[in-house]
C-alpha cells in the first residue's frame, strides 16, 4: 500500500488488515452470551427447528417473500424426485407504504395480493424480513416495522395467524399452516434441501450480505444452554456492535438515521459503504492526500453510492462511472492509485468482517471437523457476489481461519431462487 494513503488510514485508526481471529473471538462470546440469555451485541433468535429430515416430494406451498418495499407470492411445487418448480409468481407493492393501515386493513391487503394462490396449498412458507419473535408454533411476532411501512396496529401481532384469519375472511376454504421466517434461514433450508447427489454436509449456515447483512447456523443442543435443544439460530449480526470504529465510522454512524445502532452492518453492507466511502474520500481530499486540482473535484460530491464506487474499483478508467469521470478530468496517475487503495481499503475490510462472521457460525456450530462432510455455507447477496473482489477475499481468509488453523471444512455454495426455495422448505416444516 502507498506509504501515504497507509499513513491517512493509520492516523483516522481504520485497519489497513482487520484481525479476522479477534473479530471471531469477540462474535463467539457474544454468541454465548446471547444464548446464556444476557445482554449481547447480536439477537439471537431461537427459531423452534432444524432442516426437515422428511422430502419436499410431490408437495406444494405457496411462498411469500415480504420485506423493504416489495410483496413478492408464488407456488412452489416439487415433484416426485423433490425437484421444485415456480409459478403464479406476481410482485407488488408492501402494504402500508402509500398510507398508513389499520390492522385489519393491512391484512385484508396481504390476503387481495394472494387472491392467485387461493387454495392451491394448505401449506405457507412466509419470509418477512422485519425483526420478529418465533414462537414454538412456528408463528412469528413483529417487533417492529422499519419507517417505510405504515401500519402501527401490527406491531405485537401474530403474523401468521392474524393472515390465516383474513384469508378466511376472503373465502380461503382450507386450514392453513403458516410458516414465518427470515431470508436468512431461508438460505439455510435451500442450502440443505439443494446438496448436489453423492454429496453431504455435517451443518449449514445461512448468510446474506446484500443492502443489509444477517447470519443463521444450526446451535447444537448444548449443557451450556440450559433447555436449548438443537435448532436454527438467527444472529441478526448486523447489529453486532464489538468492534473497533474508524473517524469514518463514527462521522458516517453520527449521520445515519437510527445512530449507534447496526454497527456491524454499517461496518460491510451494501446500503452503507457508498456513504461510508464517501466520508473517506472527503476526509482524504480535505486532508491534501491528492492533488489539488483532483482534491477540489472531489469535495464537490455530494454523495457517494455503492454502485458508484464499487464502478472505480472494477475499471479505475471508465469515465462513465462519477469517480472515474471526475478522475480522467484532473486526476494524477498518483491520484489514481491513492483513490483505489483507499476505496480497496474498505472492501477488503468488508470481505474480513464476512469471513469473520461465517467462521464464528461454522465454529460455533461445532460441525466440519471430516473433509468429506464440510459445513455448507449458503451465501447470497450482490454485495458478496458482485462488490469488488469481496467473494474471492471471503473464500482466502475462511481457507486460513477455518481450515488452515482450525482444522475445518466447510464450502460456500450458492442456488437461483435461494429465498423461495428455502421458504417452500420452511412452509413444510410442522411444529
Amino acid at each position: 500500500m502507498n506509504t501515504a494513503v497507509a499513513a491517512f488510514l493509520g492516523k483516522h485508526n481504520f485497519p489497513v488488515h482487520q484481525d479476522i481471529n479477534s473479530v471471531i473471538d469477540a462474535l463467539l462470546f457474544d454468541m454465548h452470551e446471547g444464548l446464556s440469555g444476557r445482554p449481547a451485541g447480536e439477537d439471537m433468535i431461537r427459531t423452534f427447528c432444524t432442516p426437515p429430515s422428511k422430502t419436499a416430494a410431490n408437495e406444494s406451498v405457496i411462498v411469500i417473500d415480504a420485506g423493504g418495499t416489495n410483496f413478492r407470492s408464488c407456488l412452489v411445487t416439487f415433484d416426485a424426485n423433490c425437484n421444485p418448480s415456480i409459478e403464479f409468481m406476481e410482485k407488488t407493492k408492501m402494504p402500508g407504504i402509500e398510507r398508513e393501515l389499520s390492522r385489519k386493513e393491512f391484512f385484508n391487503q396481504f390476503a387481495e395480493n394472494l387472491e392467485h394462490l387461493k387454495d392451491k396449498s394448505t401449506n405457507i412458507g412466509f419470509c418477512f424480513s422485519y425483526p420478529m419473535t418465533i414462537t414454538e408454533d412456528g408463528d412469528g411476532v413483529l417487533i417492529g416495522f422499519s419507517k417505510e411501512i405504515k401500519a402501527p396496529e401490527v406491531v405485537g401481532c401474530h403474523i401468521g395467524k392474524e393472515l390465516a384469519k383474513a384469508l378466511a375472511e376472503h373465502g380461503w376454504k382450507n386450514k392453513m399452516h403458516i410458516s414465518l421466517l427470515n431470508d436468512t434461514v431461508a438460505a439455510l433450508l435451500a442450502g440443505a434441501a439443494t446438496a448436489a447427489n453423492g454429496k453431504r454436509y455435517s451443518s449449514y449456515v445461512g448468510f446474506i450480505l446484500g443492502t443489509g447483512m444477517n447470519s443463521a447456523y444450526i446451535q447444537p443442543e448444548d449443557p451450556a444452554y440450559k433447555g436449548l435443544k438443537e435448532q436454527i439460530i438467527v444472529c441478526e449480526s448486523g447489529k453486532f456492535n464489538a468492534v473497533s470504529c474508524s473517524d469514518f465510522d463514527i462521522a458516517y454512524d453520527k449521520k445515519s438515521v437510527k445512530p449507534g445502532s447496526g454497527i456491524m452492518e454499517k461496518h460491510c453492507s451494501g446500503a452503507y459503504l457508498g456513504p461510508l466511502s464517501f466520508e473517506v474520500i472527503h476526509t482524504a481530499a480535505a486532508e491534501g492526500l491528492f492533488s489539488k486540482k483532483f482534491a477540489d473535484s472531489l469535495l464537490q460530491l455530494e454523495g457517494l453510492t455503492q454502485i458508484e464506487m464499487d464502478s472505480f474499483l472494477h475499471a479505475p478508467y471508465n469515465t462513465s462511472s462519477v469517480l472515474g469521470a471526475k478522475a480522467a478530468e484532473s486526476a494524477t496517475e498518483e491520484d489514481y492509485v491513492r483513490l483505489f487503495e483507499l476505496l480497496d481499503a474498505v472492501v477488503e475490510r468488508t470481505a474480513r468482517m464476512a469471513a469473520a462472521l461465517l467462521s464464528a457460525a461454522v465454529i460455533k456450530s461445532g460441525k466440519g471437523k471430516s473433509p468429506n462432510l464440510p459445513v455448507c455455507l449458503l451465501c447470497d447477496g450482490t454485495s458478496f457476489y458482485k462488490t469488488y473482489k469481496v467473494h474471492s477475499r471471503v473464500e482466502a481468509y475462511l481457507e486460513d481461519v477455518l481450515v488452515r488453523q482450525r482444522g475445518l471444512y466447510y464450502e460456500v455454495v450458492s442456488c437461483d431462487n435461494d429465498i423461495t426455495l428455502g421458504s417452500a422448505i420452511g412452509g413444510l416444516i410442522k411444529k
